[in-house]
């Protein structure tokens, strides 16, 4: 069976400076992004596209989404297979490609570091990001390459995948 879940989100454009977009650095790229019940959170364009690199940008969110997304699954799938995680850090990266006025992302590397109780196995630990791959909504709806490169961490031992 199959469920539809539905998101609401309001963008605000707030980079008016008086004279509206009447030329390419006439604005700011300032945006704030509203979700009911949820603290706002200040946006803008990437740097290099004349933002304010003290806001998030889109492209930040969208590694962001991509991150933890496969985090969430993967507790999920971790807690199935039995193994205890007692910390995760994600060091995710991303390209992209620009040219001309488009552009689009060419991969995403997703590169966490899980620790697991001792009593944990580490091969089934490894095993579940593979299943949190497979899981995340996210991923599973962008069209470029997602890499996951996990290391798994317990007292006494390491594994690379």
């Amino acid at each position: 069976m199959a469920f539809e879940h539905r998101y609401r989100v309001e963008v605000e454009w707030t980079g008016n400076r008086g004279s509206g977009t009447s030329a390419y650095r006439a604005y700011d790229r300032d945006h704030v992004i509203r979700i009911d019940g949820k603290p706002e959170l200040a946006g803008s364009a990437d740097p290099s596209f004349f933002g304010d690199r003290a806001r998030y940008n889109p492209e930040d969110m969208l590694l962001s989404a991509l991150s933890a997304c496969h985090m969430m699954s993967y507790l999920h799938m971790a807690t199935v297979a039995g193994v205890v995680v007692v910390a995760y850090v994600d060091h995710a990266e991303a390209t992209m490609a620009t040219a001309g006025e488009g552009g689009h992302f060419v991969e995403a590397v997703l590169q966490p570091v899980v620790t697991i109780s001792a009593e944990s196995d580490p091969a089934k630990a490894l095993a579940a990001h593979n299943a949190a791959h497979h899981a995340c909504f996210i991923a599973n709806s962008v069209n470029f390459p997602v890499q996951v490169v996990p290391r798994i961490e317990k007292p006494g031992f390491e594994i690379r995948d």
